[in-house]
């Protein structure tokens, strides 16, 4: 497998979750018994509980970004994951919600040639996703199935990607709009994307997204003003030609 790996955890107030996210993610070994990441980076979001103490306890590299916004953290993770020489960044929310140990299925998806992969939340725990949640991440794959003709079905946030690749991306969301971004994007430059089957259980703590008004009325916002940002870019030189 490419190395180094290095996995990013975007978390804000994440303290009851975040020692069980990271030491999970530093003991998976390989069927040969090698450790499967190199590195864990947790992006302290502005985090005002011990999210940035426990997770350095637990091993992780800690950064701070006090700009608050999911695409604030996930870019200084990945300015200092660059900076460590990453080849491959697997994203992991620091909640508990996914099993890290089906992080193999997404690096083999990149073993065998995919630029980015997502993890597909199809098996799901009772109580894991909200309404709006399934509700809103339904309807937005729907609209980029029907707006480029792209076989997504999901915006899960447990992804890997080559870094080489998100480099082309370019990422400029800092909120709400950064996964979406990133799958059109890679979709729109030509890039393999992979969807692969993976868990999502209930969270540990309260969402700051799902679980308040607030977050669900700005995720949409978020979600929504990106598809028609990037499906607006694409169609000016078309309407320049007229």
């Amino acid at each position: 497998m490419t190395h180094p790996i290095i996995a990013i955890i975007p978390a804000y107030n994440e303290a009851p979750a975040i020692t069980q996210v990271v030491q999970g993610l530093l003991q998976l070994r390989t069927a040969s018994g090698a450790l499967v990441i190199d590195q864990v980076i947790v992006a302290d979001n502005g985090s005002d509980d011990q999210t940035a103490a426990l997770a350095q306890a637990a091993g992780a590299t800690v950064v701070s970004e006090p700009r608050r916004g999911y695409g604030y953290a996930c870019t200084a993770g990945i300015h200092a994951a660059q900076q460590a020489g990453a080849e491959i960044l697997l994203f992991v929310d620091g909640d508990h919600s996914v099993l890290v140990e089906e992080t193999a299925s997404l690096l083999q998806a990149l073993h065998n040639g995919a630029d980015l992969v997502i993890g597909a939340r199809v098996r799901r725990q009772a109580g894991a996703m909200t309404v709006p949640q399934v509700f809103g991440n339904a309807l937005a794959c729907s609209l980029a199935r029907l707006l480029w003709a792209v076989p997504m079905s999901d915006l899960g946030p447990f992804r890997a990607i080559r870094a080489q690749a998100l480099q082309r991306i370019g990422m400029e969301d800092m909120t709400y709009g950064w996964t979406i971004e990133m799958q059109l994007k890679a979709y729109q430059l030509g890039m393999q994307v992979e969807e692969v089957p993976v868990s999502v259980q209930a969270r540990i703590g309260i969402s700051k997204v799902s679980g308040t008004v607030r977050g669900v009325i700005g995720a949409g916002i978020g979600i929504f003003s990106m598809i028609g940002k990037l499906w607006w870019r694409q169609r000016r030189p078309v309407l320049k030609k007229f």
